[in-house]
Parts: C-alpha cells; sequence; structure tokens
C-alpha cells in the first residue's frame, strides 16, 4: 500500500491560519523536514545570491536532485504568512500566500527580496570596515566575474564606499547558501520587538 506523505500537496490540511488565528491560537508550527534541513533523502541548495534551486540525496551525492517538494507545505498547519530573519543581515523577508506558503514561495520571496533591493547608504554605513571591504569584494566580483574574484583598491568597476550598487545578496559575502529555518522566539523579539509562531530565522552557509 502506497503511503502518502502528510507534506503532500494538497487541500485536505484543514484551514489556513491567517495572522489574526495565530495570534488568537498562539500554536506550535511544524516546519517542513527539508526546511529544517533534517530530510532523510533530500538536502536543499538553494543559493540567494542567483536564485538556483536543486538539492542533492545525502546517499547520493555526486548528483543534484531537482526540488519536486516545491510545492509542498512550509509549514502544517498552513499559514497565509510567514516573516524570515537571518543573523547576518538586517532585513525581514515576508512570505505570503492566501492558500498557504509553500516551500516554492519561501525561495522565490528570498531571492526577490536579496536580488531586487540594493544595500541602502545607512545600511552600509552600519557595517564594520572589514564587512564594508567584504561586501564591496564581492560586489565587484560580480559585477566583473572575469576578474575571477580578485579585488583592486579603487578599481574602475570597484562600487564606491557608500554608494547603492551593492544587493543584498552581496550583503552575505560567501554565505549564500540556504541551510536550514528555525523558531527562536529570543531572538525575533529582540529583533523585532515581538514573537510570533510564524517568525522564522534561516541559516546560511558558504
Amino acid at each position: 500500500m502506497d503511503v502518502i506523505s502528510k507534506w503532500s500537496p494538497g487541500n485536505a490540511y484543514g484551514p489556513v491560519l491567517s495572522q489574526t488565528d495565530l495570534y488568537l491560537l498562539n500554536p506550535t508550527l511544524d516546519i517542513h523536514p527539508i526546511l529544517q534541513g533534517k530530510h532523510v533523502k533530500f538536502t536543499l541548495l538553494f543559493n540567494l545570491s542567483n536564485g538556483h534551486t536543486a538539492g542533492f540525496n545525502p546517499e547520493a551525492r555526486d548528483r543534484d536532485v531537482v526540488f519536486a517538494q516545491k510545492d509542498e507545505p512550509a509549514t502544517l498547519p498552513r499559514v497565509q504568512v510567514l516573516y524570515i530573519l537571518t543573523e547576518i543581515s538586517p532585513w525581514c523577508t515576508t512570505v505570503k500566500n492566501d492558500k498557504g506558503v509553500t516551500m516554492r514561495n519561501i525561495c522565490d520571496a528570498l531571492w526577490k527580496d536579496y536580488s531586487e533591493h540594493n544595500v541602502t547608504d545607512a545600511e552600509f554605513e552600519m557595517l564594520p570596515a572589514r564587512l564594508k571591504e567584504q561586501v564591496r569584494r564581492t560586489g565587484q566580483a560580480r559585477a566583473n566575474p572575469q576578474w575571477g574574484g580578485m579585488y583592486t583598491p579603487g578599481g574602475s568597476g570597484a562600487p564606491a564606499a557608500g554608494a547603492t550598487a551593492f544587493k543584498r545578496f552581496d550583503w552575505l559575502r560567501d554565505r549564500s547558501f540556504f541551510e536550514s529555518m528555525r523558531r527562536d522566539d529570543h531572538y525575533a523579539e529582540a529583533r523585532l520587538g515581538f514573537k510570533a509562531p510564524n517568525v522564522f530565522i534561516l541559516s546560511l552557509t558558504a
């Protein structure tokens, strides 16, 4: 007999919880095992610097696997909105789907948030000097890929200090790959001033 995963796409999951529902019920949301980095046969490969998504089977690491589970719900119960923070960037990504946020929605929203927005002058100036230099190098390597990542201070292709030529994914430097998502109420409250069942912390890796 075939066994249907509880995460399989479909409408038989009960109601999709709104933000008001979450406030009133304060449920514990189960995060999809793939998003937790705990799926036995699939590890997500998602690069926020180019939007590419694939995966691999830990038992067969020699080839990529298609992300066939992308339309499965990101959480159970399903929710209309998720908020995603990372510990290495100052932004909060909002993911919305009135029919229930899926893993595809999360990847699309993160890619859009980090690729379509530039780092502002004020945000750039928040960084210590060492990290400013790293962001400059990342932005320059992206703008001039033929340089092979080599950096020349003051080079003609380098964005000026404080300029808004850097994309948000440049801020991530080499840590642009999805690793896992978790709930951390203490961190969420420190960053946002509140905690909620649908606020998650994204860990990134090189």
